[in-house]
């Protein structure tokens, strides 16, 4: 994730206060120094480095905590609010009718971002077009009508015209019956003058609502003189930044909201159409400090739920909670949680699972919970349909039958069966709760677990409340 050795060291230094009732400058220092040290190898620009580190130390020598407050919580706090006040709010895209154009160099994943953006207004009531005008890039045209496909979006764009400024133009005609029109335009390995006349020209046709720079979080320092020469070009409302589920360092991206004075308006998370995050400070800089994000843990958990149940139309998940859970329910449920993403970002998302947890696993760990459960999947694809309904009158022969079959071994069809007892124990435990305030208890259990005391993050409300 961007900016993740910051997270993970910050909660190191941060747990060195913990059972301290109150702060030393000393401590304060050695905060200070983790936050500059980090902010500076993840390429954010040192002016804006040396602004956020005097804000906390400042704040954290002079502010006096509330009575009671551990010294670690008061301090994370100050980090919290300090660092959301640097990513500064969302770009604001109100879902109703508008035109976004995109632009960026190439390679920086504008073309992937038109269609998962396209998805994403798709799931909220509105139907979205994508309008390609790259005739720049062999490939484009193609690249964005797959895109498109998979993401069941309307498309525009005329691999026989050579004129962008006329693509768009038709495109916005054809596509007259959309609410939403993502405009996708060319890149350069460099900003040539062309493609600045390029672009510009696109924008006086398009007239967008919404002008969003894309950028691969990957980016160094030379995502100031980009953001800075579009800027002035076209005018920058807001960044996408893509490609954060890899190694990339991401300070750069931060750097460019600076600089065009604009926000973040998305998050590219993965490869596929439905990997991106409208993004909501509060829930990321939660997330980057261990505090979760349950909000857009919800929204995961409701899109994965309803993907499965349209998979397999007689398969309600509320039926778990009112009758017995059998094999069948553990393996929609493993679906649903596959849908989700992959493991180690929704781990990031659960109060008190990510940050200092995740830190201390090994860095394989999530591939073989992955890989374990898909394994899993394959063996119960092995059974048949009553001994999925039936799971514990599976016996000896039947163990030896399915790992046959599943080209497993016995013990990991006999793992499959135990996992599915504990998983049945939790079932009956819920069933057992009997009430809305059990369920709210168990909640606020869950959120309280989350940074030490802070809370874990609601959506937009943030970890505080």
């Amino acid at each position: 994730m961007v900016l993740d050795d910051l997270g993970s060291s910050l909660r190191g230094t941060l747990d060195k206060l913990r059972g301290k009732s109150r702060i030393s400058e000393e401590d304060i220092e050695e905060i200070v120094k983790e936050i500059q040290r980090s902010l500076l190898s993840a390429d954010v620009d040192v002016s804006l480095v040396m602004e956020l580190s005097d804000n906390i130390k400042e704040r954290a020598l002079e502010e006096e905590p509330p009575a009671g407050t551990p010294a670690r919580d008061f301090v994370l706090r100050i980090v919290y609010e300090e660092l959301v006040g640097l990513i500064g709010d969302s770009t604001e895209l109100p879902l109703e009718e508008q035109t976004i154009l995109l632009a960026g160099l190439q390679g920086s994943g504008k073309t992937t971002s038109s269609a998962k953006m396209a998805w994403w207004f798709s799931t909220k009531g509105l139907r979205p077009a994508v309008i390609q005008t790259d005739t720049f890039r062999p490939g484009a045209y193609q690249q964005a009508k797959e895109m498109c496909e998979r993401a069941e979006v309307d498309f525009y764009g005329n691999p026989d015209n050579d004129d962008p400024v006329e693509i768009a133009r038709n495109g916005l005609e054809e596509t007259s019956d959309a609410d939403v029109h993502i405009v996708d335009t060319a890149g350069r390995h460099a900003l040539e003058d062309d493609l600045i006349d390029e672009i510009e020209d696109i924008e006086g046709v398009v007239q967008p609502d919404t002008s969003l720079l894309v950028l691969d979080a990957a980016i160094g320092q030379g995502a100031k003189d980009q953001a800075q020469q579009f800027d002035e070009s076209i005018g920058i409302d807001g960044v996408v930044i893509t490609k954060i589920d890899g190694t990339a360092k991401g300070g750069g991206a931060l750097t460019a909201v600076d600089q065009t004075d604009s926000s973040i308006a998305f998050l590219g998370t993965g490869e596929e159409v439905q990997d991106i995050e409208r993004f909501e400070p509060d829930g990321f800089i939660s997330r980057l400090l261990g505090m979760g994000d349950l909000g857009q843990l919800a929204e995961r958990v409701e899109r994965a739920m309803e993907q499965t149940q349209v998979e397999e139309d007689d398969w309600d998940p509320e039926d778990m909670l009112q009758g017995s859970f059998t094999l069948h329910d553990m393996q929609k449920q493993m679906e649903a949680m596959n849908n989700m993403g992959p493991l180690d970002q929704v781990m990031d998302m659960i109060p008190g699972f990510g940050g200092g947890i995740k830190d201390q696993l090994p860095d394989d760990a999530m591939d073989v919970t992955q890989d374990r459960m898909r394994k899993f999947s394959v063996i119960m694809d092995s059974m048949t349909e009553a001994e999925k309904e039936y799971p514990k009158a599976i016996g000896a022969s039947q163990i030896e039958r399915i790992a046959r079959g599943s080209g497993t071994s016995e013990e990991d069809v006999r793992e499959l069966l135990q996992q599915y007892k504990m998983m049945e124990k939790t079932i009956k435990q819920f069933q057992g709760m009997g009430s809305d305030k059990e369920m709210q208890r168990m909640m606020k259990q869950m959120q309280q677990q989350g940074g030490g005391g802070g809370g874990g993050g609601m959506g937009g409300m943030g970890p505080f409340g």
